[in-house]
């Protein structure tokens, strides 16, 4: 059964326009309130953390709205990273955690995801019940059950000491000179200073929120300023985090960009030479390059694909018993450390990575040799259904006969925002672009 209101990661949209408004934000607390608190008792508790955009004062008091009308009592951390609130679900011993944000997409957006008391984010099967509730409405608690909110001035502090428990004591980052950016986002405070602690050099890019300016000319999407901030500085490494930072980019010393495959096949190689990778296998997803693969099986790596999103990476990875899986897009999990994707966190594996070795981020940063790929994105409005109408059927399955024994094509709508995404891989480039362009080219006639 299809979710109505809840995507890949959340509910997210534009603010102030549906689903992302104040009101269905009160129902979206007062559903999932009544979801946790099913047993009538005030014991039950609920994190919510944020990120730097302007509409996440609204949302926070509306979901505290929501939530405390059904009894539950609210923890507010101001803004923190995504993983962040996945730590401090468990460790305060809380029913649910809930983090207001929509990641990499501009300001004007923002989106509500969810966490349950164990610190992973639901299943498809909890959402579709919160989802009833939503549309069926709940009875709010009597008043004298009405939950409590408390401001929680101290969890940014308690996720930096958990992100630096990460690297090794005998690992100290003394003259690395680090440029970090952190989009303006979730973790502009958490970031440098976990990394001044450690005794790195930081360089800060996009620190400076204003409620406007997240991801805008910065971050994980948007990595020029941060990769010129590398070369102008003569900065050792680049660390690159979205707007909630469960995203990374590593740049190395000379600028060049290394994505999430480039990331998770280095730590997969290193992991499984000093046994660390449990089962023997990353989890990744089909949006990953063919080069990865084939890193991989020449390093005896197993290789497991999921649908996009790093919520069903963490499932096949809780399911299967791996720890290490993550996205192209740079959403990296290791449960060794963290329940969910933490930018960091991987920044840091990254830098022990360089310690360790003593070699440049440029000779870790590239690991194998990438199949061309090309993706496209084509934008569409609401109500529209362009990969149901006939045209664009016929130019996708052209396109994957053109293909055929020669590369793949993978067409998808994203979760998180109303997009096609055209992607293929070809070791002959100018067959590549004829493919993408022909099924592109249907999809935008479909929605003029």
């Amino acid at each position: 059964m299809a979710r109505k209101f809840f995507g890949t990661d959340g509910v997210r949209g534009t603010a102030n326009t549906h689903p992302m408004t104040a009101e269905m934000a009160l129902r979206i607390g007062a559903a999932v309130g009544r979801f946790f608190r099913n047993d009538g008792t005030n014991q039950h508790r609920v994190v919510i953390g944020k990120d730097t955009r302007l509409s996440g004062y609204m949302f926070e008091s509306a979901l505290t709205a929501g939530l405390t009308s059904t009894g539950m009592n609210v923890f507010l951390l101001g803004p923190v990273p995504t993983p962040a609130v996945g730590l401090l679900t468990t460790s305060m011993r809380a029913d649910l955690g809930v983090m207001i944000s929509a990641s990499h997409n501009p300001a004007e957006d923002n989106g509500i995801k969810f966490f349950g008391p164990d610190g992973f984010k639901l299943s498809d099967e909890a959402e579709l019940q919160i989802e009833k509730l939503i549309e069926s409405g709940v009875e709010p608690a009597q008043a004298q059950n009405i939950g409590r909110a408390r401001r929680i001035d101290d969890g940014r502090f308690r996720y930096i000491e958990r992100v630096k428990s990460s690297l090794p004591r005998d690992l100290p980052l003394n003259g690395v000179k680090v440029v970090v950016d952190c989009a303006n986002g979730a973790a502009y405070r958490a970031a440098p200073e976990a990394l001044w602690e450690l005794g790195a050099e930081v360089i800060t890019v996009g620190v400076v929120p204003n409620g406007y300016n997240i991801n805008q000319n910065c971050g994980s999407t948007s990595p020029k300023t941060a990769q010129e901030a590398v070369v102008a500085h003569g900065a050792d490494v680049g660390i690159c985090l979205d707007g909630d930072a469960d995203r990374v980019m590593i740049i190395d010393e000379t600028g060049q960009v290394a994505d999430g495959d480039q990331i998770m096949g280095l730590f997969a190689s290193r992991w499984a030479k000093s046994g660390q990778l449990k089962g023997g296998a990353l989890v990744a997803t089909v949006m990953s390059n063919l080069g990865l693969e084939r890193f991989l099986e020449s390093q005896g790596v197993g290789l497991e694909r999921t649908a996009v999103g790093d919520r069903y990476v963490v499932e096949a990875m809780r399911r299967c018993g791996y720890n290490l899986g993550g996205e192209q897009s740079g959403h990296i999990v290791m449960t060794d450390y963290a329940t969910t994707g933490d930018g960091l966190m991987a920044g840091l594996q990254f830098l022990a990575a360089m310690v360790e070795t003593g070699k440049p981020a440029s000779a870790l940063a590239r690991v194998f040799e990438t199949v061309p790929q090309l993706l496209k994105n084509v934008r569409y409005k609401a109500g529209q259904t362009p990969l149901e109408e006939a045209a664009v059927k016929m130019a996708i399955a052209e396109a994957e006969r053109a293909l055929t024994g020669k590369g793949r094509l993978l067409i998808r709508k994203s979760g998180t925002e109303p997009l096609v995404r055209v992607m293929a891989e070809c070791e002959d480039e100018a067959l590549l672009g004829v493919a993408v362009d022909s099924v592109v080219d249907a999809v935008r006639i479909a929605v003029a």
